[in-house]
C-alpha cells in the first residue's frame, strides 16, 4: 500500500494536523493504525530527533487511556516494541537523509506501513510476552541488534505520496 492511501499523509499539513490531534487525544482507536504509527514516529525521528522515542512513548501511554485501553502487565504500551520501532525509523530517517517531516512520514509508511510483524524477525514469542519486555527495553534475542534491524533499512529513498 503507498502511503498516498493514508489521509494522514495525503499532504504536509494533514500529517501536522494528525500528529497534533494525536498528541491532543483526538482520534479515535481505529483512526490511530499500524501506519499511523509509522508515521508519527518518522515524523518525531526527523522533527524531534533526540525526544523522538520519549514523545512517541509518552503520546502512546496517554492515547491508550483516553480511548479507554489499559497500560498493563498484559495490554497497550509496550516498551520494547516502541524502542525497536523507533530505531528502526530513526535509522530510516538518517539513512536516507530527510530533513523533511512529511517525506520521512510519506516513505517510511510505504516502506513500512503494512509490516506489523517486522519485530518478529528480532524477538521470539515468549520474549515479547513477557511482562519485562512490555515494561522495559529488552534487546532481541533472535538477530542482534545491529545486525539485521540496520542492514534491512533501505537506503535510498522510496518514491513519496
Amino acid at each position: 500500500m503507498k502511503a498516498g492511501d493514508h489521509r494522514f499523509v495525503s499532504s504536509a499539513r494533514s500529517l501536522a494536523e494528525f500528529v497534533a490531534a494525536w498528541e491532543a487525544c483526538a482520534l479515535t482507536k481505529s483512526e490511530f493504525t499500524h501506519a499511523a504509527h509509522v508515521a508519527v514516529g518518522a515524523y518525531y525521528a526527523v522533527m524531534h530527533p533526540s525526544t523522538a522515542f520519549e514523545r512517541m512513548k509518552s503520546g502512546l501511554i496517554r492515547f491508550n487511556e483516553s480511548v479507554g485501553g489499559v497500560n498493563s502487565e498484559t495490554s497497550g504500551y509496550h516498551e520494547t516494541i516502541t524502542r525497536l520501532w523507533i530505531e528502526v525509523l530513526a535509522k530510516f530517517v538518517a539513512t536516507n537523509g530527510f530533513t523533511d517531516p512529511w517525506e520521512a512520514a510519506c516513505a517510511a509508511v510505504t516502506e513500512f506501513g503494512e509490516a506489523r510483524d517486522l519485530h518478529r524477525l528480532y524477538y521470539s514469542f515468549d520474549v515479547l510476552r513477557s511482562v519485562e519486555a512490555r515494561r522495559r527495553w529488552v534487546p532481541p534475542d533472535l538477530m542482534a541488534e545491529g545486525s539485521g534491524t540496520i542492514e534491512r533499512i533501505p537506503e535510498k529513498k522510496p518514491s513519496l505520496c
